[in-house]
């Protein structure tokens, strides 16, 4: 096979035959300024068809100097960091999302008292949102009571208007020092309430991790457009994230049993 000089234009167009040689150049052409090019590439990614050599993988990418031009592709390694990096923050935020859904299911209460039923309470504390642990002490003094006792009592009323606000099936008493919630049993009625509530805040955080994937995928489009992959290497790459994406959509699953399993219990 025939090796002639290439000139920078074509050298930008993607080749078709290309080998790690150094290319002779032909007598009268002053296209690479009677100098060689060396195409430094790796075989790894080089297929043999009929006497010619394909690309079927990594990009590439040429480097201009005045003495040389380099064609250089990715090499496996960066294409691992990059997949690396990306499916790592992925896994994180994941996490998060599990995390925050976790809280959530927490607030939904069952027929034991538990603070955790007030972490989603706001209270307008001079004209700001701010969660009601912020500025009281809440204690479990029994099974089915809880004593909320704030550092400001001027506060009180506002408490116990948000308790009422939040609707989680509870009423506050203000003694003018303290307000205490009693909780009472689950009925029937309130525990298929209780059960939606959970299918809802499970969808919400298949929601968020569906949201993350696709922000991964993103990340991965960028980089095909940058020509640091190729079409089949974002498929692949696309391809694995989906399986850590279906890992945690049957961990939100998971969870959401163990909560419908303990309001079946109450």
């Amino acid at each position: 096979m025939a090796l002639h000089a290439v000139s920078p234009a074509a050298a930008a167009s993607p080749p078709c035959a290309l080998s790690s040689a150094r290319i002779p150049q032909r007598p009268g052409c002053g296209c690479l300024s009677n100098r060689s090019s060396l195409l430094s590439l790796s075989t790894n990614f080089m297929n043999l068809h009929s006497g010619a050599v394909g690309f079927f993988s990594v990009p590439l990418v040429l480097q201009h100097s005045d003495k040389r031009a380099v064609l250089r592709h990715a090499t496996i390694e960066e294409i691992e960091a990059e997949k690396s990096i990306i499916e790592d923050q992925a896994k994180e935020k994941m996490e998060k999302a599990l995390e925050t859904m976790q809280t959530n299911f927490n607030t939904v209460r069952t027929g034991r008292a538990n603070p955790s039923m007030l972490d989603r309470i706001e209270v307008e504390y001079y004209g700001t949102p701010v969660n009601l642990k912020s500025i009281a002490q809440i204690n479990t003094p029994d099974a089915s009571s809880l004593l909320i006792q704030p550092f400001d009592k001027s506060c009180l009323k506002l408490i116990e208007k948000a308790i009422v606000a939040a609707n989680i099936g509870v009423t506050p008493s203000n003694d003018g020092e303290v307000i205490r919630v009693t909780v009472p049993p689950l009925t029937s009625d309130r525990r298929k309430e209780m059960a939606k509530t959970v299918a809802k805040l499970s969808e919400e955080g298949k929601v968020a991790i569906r949201n993350i994937r696709r922000d991964a995928i993103k990340a991965y489009d960028k980089l095909e457009k940058e020509k640091k992959l190729s079409e089949d290497n974002k498929k692949d790459l696309s391809a694995d994230l989906q399986k850590i994406t279906d890992e945690y959509m049957k961990k939100v699953e998971a969870l959401q049993k163990a909560k419908e399993q303990e309001l079946s219990k109450v």
